[in-house]
C-alpha cells in the first residue's frame, strides 16, 4: 500500500493524491516511485479517460523534500545521477501521458510542485496558490523540471523567475500561462469537474494523437516548414481512416452520442 499517495476512482476519472501533508507534499525517493507507478497504471486502465493530479493538506507540493536532496549530495557520482535521472523520468512520463491530465492546486506549489503543474495539460488553481521556482535560493537550479517550465511559460520569462525566486501569486501564474484558470477555493472541485467531463467528451485516441501532435510541434519548426505540413497532414490522414473517426463521424450526422461517451 503507498504511505506517499492514494488513488481514487470517480467514473471515468482517475485521482492521484499525493499524500504527505506533513511535509508540504514534497518529493522523496518513495513518492517519485510511487507517483510514477500511478501515473503508468492510469494510463495502462482502459476504463479511466482522465488524470486529475491533486494533494492532501494546506499546500500542492513543496517541491523536492530538502533532507533528501542533501543526503543525494552524499552518494557517489553514479548513484546521484540515477537518482535526478528518476526524477526527470517522472516528470516525462507526466508530460508524455496519452490521457489528458489536470493539475489541481492549492496552497503553494515551489520547485518541483511548479514542474508538476507546468508538466500536466490543464491547470487549474486556487486563488490562494502561491508558485515559487525557489531552487537558486538554496543552491540549485530547476534543471529536470526548466524544459515544462519555459513550454508553459515562455522561455523569457522562465529566465526571469528561475534567476529571482520571486512568489508569484494566482494572478500572476494565471496571466504568465502557468494556470489556464484561478477560482475561489470553494469552486474548485466543481472546476476540475467541469472541465473532466469536458475532456471525456473527446475521442480516447484522438486526445491522444492530439497530445502527440502538440509535443512534435513544440520541436518541430513553424507553420510554414515543409516538414511540419507534412507531419500534421500524416497524422489527419492516419485518424480520418480510424473506426474511431468513423464512430465519431456518423454519431455528429445522426444526432446521437459517440460509443466513448457514457450515457
Amino acid at each position: 500500500m503507498s504511505t506517499t499517495l492514494s488513488l481514487e476512482y470517480r467514473g471515468v476519472q482517475g485521482w492521484i493524491w499525493l499524500s504527505r501533508p506533513e511535509v508540504h507534499n514534497a518529493f522523496n525517493p518513495e513518492l517519485i516511485e510511487q507517483l510514477s507507478a500511478a501515473l503508468l497504471q492510469l494510463q495502462a486502465d482502459p476504463k479511466v479517460r482522465v488524470l486529475v493530479l491533486a494533494a492532501r493538506g494546506a499546500n500542492f507540493c513543496a517541491g523536492a523534500d530538502l533532507n533528501w536532496m542533501q543526503s543525494a549530495g552524499e552518494l557517489s557520482a553514479a548513484d546521484n545521477l540515477a537518482d535526478a535521472e528518476r526524477l526527470a523520468q517522472l516528470f516525462r512520463t507526466l508530460y508524455v501521458c496519452d490521457k489528458p491530465v489536470i493539475a489541481r492546486v492549492q496552497g503553494r506549489a515551489m520547485g518541483g510542485g511548479l514542474g508538476l503543474v507546468a508538466a500536466c495539460d490543464i491547470a487549474v488553481a486556487s486563488s490562494d496558490a502561491r508558485f515559487c521556482l525557489s531552487e537558486v535560493r538554496l543552491g540549485l537550479i530547476p534543471a529536470v523540471i526548466g524544459p515544462y517550465v519555459a513550454a508553459a511559460i515562455g522561455l523569457r520569462q522562465a529566465r526571469r523567475y528561475c534567476l529571482t525566486a520571486e512568489i508569484l501569486d494566482a494572478e500572476r501564474a494565471l496571466a504568465l500561462g502557468l494556470i489556464h484558470e484561478c477560482c475561489a477555493p470553494e469552486q474548485l472541485d466543481t472546476r476540475i469537474e467541469q472541465l473532466a467531463t469536458a475532456l471525456a467528451r473527446g475521442a480516447p485516441r484522438a486526445l491522444a494523437e492530439a497530445k502527440q501532435l502538440l509535443g512534435a510541434l513544440a520541436i518541430q519548426g513553424g507553420p510554414g516548414d515543409d516538414a511540419v505540413l507534412y507531419d500534421c497532414a500524416r497524422r489527419i490522414a492516419r485518424l480520418r481512416a480510424s473506426e474511431e473517426a468513423r464512430e465519431g463521424l456518423d454519431a455528429f450526422l445522426h444526432k446521437r452520442a459517440p460509443n466513448w461517451i457514457e450515457d
